[in-house]
């Protein structure tokens, strides 16, 4: 690393570019991502939606995914994540649920709708009331669906996350 350069530079280059290689190779869209833990590569993951047939292969969740399997764990509190480009609200979900320590990011979500990929209109859908998104939703069986929580309570053995 030159002195012109900290971590958070090195590791974001390196999403770059194995953002950048994977879609050149044809492996996928043009994101990649990486879990580092104490300055080494945990993981790494690129965009495989449609070499997997998988919609949620988004770089960053691949990468949780890889992580937490090498880590054995789905806490990666102690984890950055460098991601080519800004995580759409799932990734940044995922992101959250991991508990990952920061996210640095290189191109913003405005650059991707330039570039074919806008996730603008999750954004919008996500406050809406449920009866005024584009996909209908709506709760049915509130009572029934709370029993499994209950029995979760009354778990003696559960793991909180």
């Amino acid at each position: 690393m030159s002195p012109s350069e900290n971590q958070d530079e090195v590791f974001l280059r390196q999403a770059i570019d194995l953002a950048q290689a994977k879609m050149l190779a044809g492996e996928g869209g043009p994101f990649g991502a990486l879990i580092v833990r104490s300055g080494e590569v945990l993981a790494q993951g690129w965009n495989q939606v449609t070499t997997s047939n998988d919609p949620t292969a988004h770089a960053e969740v691949v990468a949780i995914r890889q992580a937490a399997a090498a880590a054995q764990t789905f806490q990666l509190n102690d984890c950055d994540l460098y991601t080519s480009c800004e995580p759409c609200p799932m990734c940044l979900g995922a992101a959250y649920w991991a508990g990952v320590r920061k996210i640095v990011f290189a191109a913003s979500r405005q650059d991707a709708a330039k570039g074919g990929f806008s996730d603008e209109f999750l954004y919008q859908e996500l406050p809406k009331p449920l009866d005024q998104r584009q996909i209908p939703t709506y709760q049915l069986l509130g009572e029934e669906g709370w029993r499994p929580f209950e029995a979760w309570l009354a778990k003696e053995d559960r793991i909180q996350y």
